[in-house]
């Protein structure tokens, strides 16, 4: 069997400029990276603005599980059909992360028949993005630690800095340092930290700015620290925003590449859903429902952490109005939720599989909780049995979601076509009436209890000691009214990653809390989540390598 990227590299792609003209994009409106990459310019994106919306589709799935879900890869599927059924289809996703691509998962770009292409540069650097957005990172740190050292007229407590530097790989002896040893002209002394840059707020930003008037204002609020008088102190004060937006001016126009079928798609922007959240750019979605009658765009993990960030984050702050969405699961993962060992998956377990879809009925229940149409598919696999597929069919059937299998791994577009129609069925039938899950007005920790019981099935909140003294600041100072982007497992409802299923009878424990002013959220950080990863024992970057031909191997 060929992997993803021997698939990938065996593709024939088609020119950009061709893809591009498929939907009406001329040459001119496109910034061409080579033969396969573009940047639509900013003209473009203006004149499309008056064009009606398409209808928007969000590709979410139960928990992740090590069985494999496919959420990519059924977003590229449902695409790839669409296109196939004679519609004008445009896909809206994420850029990968160089952490996870060395780290454990490997590169993402979908997978088998269904992936975006060219993979490898998707994988590795693409158009330079995630490299603007570091360099812009971490130049708000330097110019916060150079004010610090050259006099440090704002009053900065160097024990109340809050803004971190990052880098786009998994380095866990980066997450607690301390800078500014030596002499008296390297610095002042003081703990610093890293996280992972699609956690780092620059990115958030990047991905909910409007046009650059927004990004600067945005920008701007960043805050930095607290002054000795525990007053915020910005990036604005700091005069990094000019700079700062001239390294972000590339970076904030969306990227078009291509399917293996030579379906548009715009990746632009990659916040991690764990721990930021977790939605392509604003930017590329809504340039996408301009371009397209139909927009297949996903949220990252599953819908317990990026479907809620997409609903009450992105779509609040954007004014989106999703149309329905996609629930992907697998017979695999079910039966994993269900106690069932990653050795036996294989095998036909129709107990395991009624235990285990409580998960799926927990994620069904959320989505409906937001007023939108669910359609269910189950990612095939040939170990699936026709017993489970009818099983887990009924189930959805039975609570308003229409079901259907799909094949997009193994026959792509063609594959998709029974997914693609219950899609459209349900666009065609079922009205769409979205509406975030709370009031933004409401206090902190109210908004936190809201989403801890009402999506992840929580009995209560605990709020560390110092959980509660940021609260109270961030309240204090003006930041108490914004939505809430909650960091925890992805791989439990709870904050313990080793309660699968549907656990009941847990709390959630809020450990820190601090604002993203410029993204216009506050982050709770649930349990032991980290913002920046660690590599494990074999990362994945030792399988990674360039062959005799040039060509590189072991990315996926």
């Amino acid at each position: 069997m060929k992997s993803d990227i021997q698939i990938a590299q065996e593709a024939v792609m088609e020119p950009i400029t061709k893809v591009a003209a498929s939907i009406g994009v001329g040459e001119d409106d496109l910034e061409l990276y080579g033969k396969y990459k573009a940047k639509l310019s900013d003209d473009f994106l203006q004149s499309v603005e008056q064009n009606p919306d398409g209808k928007l589709i969000l590709v979410t799935a139960i928990n992740p599980t090590p069985a494999g879900e496919g959420k990519t890869t059924v977003s590229v599927g449902l695409g790839q059909a669409l296109g196939k059924l004679g519609k004008k289809a445009v896909i809206a996703l994420r850029e990968p992360s160089l952490g996870p691509c060395f780290g454990i998962k490997g590169g993402a770009a979908g997978g088998g028949m269904s992936q975006v292409v060219p993979m490898e540069d998707l994988n590795l650097h693409f158009t330079g993005d995630f490299h603007a957005i570091t360099t812009a990172n971490n130049l708000l740190a330097a110019l916060l630690d150079n004010h610090i050292q050259q006099g440090n007229e704002l009053g900065i407590d160097t024990r109340s800095v809050v803004f971190k530097r990052c880098l786009d790989l998994n380095d866990r002896v980066l997450r607690n340092i301390v800078v500014g040893m030596g002499n008296k002209l390297d610095g002042v002394v003081r703990e610093d930290h890293f996280v992972i840059t699609v956690a780092s707020e620059v990115m958030a930003i990047l991905c909910l700015a409007k046009d650059m008037k927004d990004l600067k204002e945005r920008l701007a609020r960043i805050v930095v620290a607290y002054d000795f008088n525990g007053k915020p102190v910005t990036a604005g004060q700091l005069k990094a925003v000019g700079a700062m937006a001239a390294l972000l001016k590339d970076a904030l126009k969306p990227n078009m590449v291509q399917t293996l079928e030579h379906t548009p798609a715009l990746v632009h922007g990659g916040p991690f859903a764990n721990i930021a959240h977790g939605c392509n750019s604003v930017r590329a979605t809504k340039t996408a429902l301009k371009m397209a009658d139909y927009v297949v765009t996903e949220a990252g993990f599953g819908a317990d952490l990026g479907a809620e960030k997409f609903f009450d984050i992105k779509c609040r702050m954007a004014g989106l109005h999703p149309d329905a969405v996609v629930l992907v699961a697998t017979i695999r993962a079910l039966k994993y939720n269900g106690g069932v060992a990653k050795a036996d998956l294989n095998t036909e377990n129709l107990e395991a599989l009624k235990a285990g879809i409580v998960n799926l009925e927990k994620h069904i229940e959320n989505i409906h909780k937001y007023g939108v149409p669910v359609v269910v598919t189950l990612n095939k696999f040939v170990t699936d049995t026709e017993a489970e597929v009818e099983f887990v069919k009924k189930f959805c059937e039975e609570r308003d979601c229409e079901f259907a299998l799909a094949d997009v791994w193994g026959a792509g577009g063609e594959g998709g076509i029974a997914l693609a129609n219950k899609v459209l069925d349900t666009l065609e039938k079922k009205e769409s009436n979205f509406k975030p899950l709370y009031d933004v007005e409401l206090p902190i920790k109210e908004k936190i209890s809201i989403i801890a019981k009402e999506i992840y099935g929580a009995k209560g909140v605990n709020f560390a000691p110092a959980a509660l003294k940021q609260i109270k600041t961030l309240e204090d100072n003006g930041f108490g009214q914004t939505p809430i982007c909650m960091a925890k497992t992805q791989y439990s409802l709870s904050d313990d990653p080793s309660l699968l299923g549907r656990p009941s009878d847990f709390e959630i424990t809020v450990r820190e809390v601090y604002v993203s002013a410029g993204a216009g959220f506050v982050v709770a950080l649930a349990g032991s989540i980290v913002t920046m990863p660690g590599l494990s024992k074999a990362p994945a970057a030792y399988n990674v390598d360039v062959n005799e031909e040039g060509k590189i191997v072991g990315l996926f």
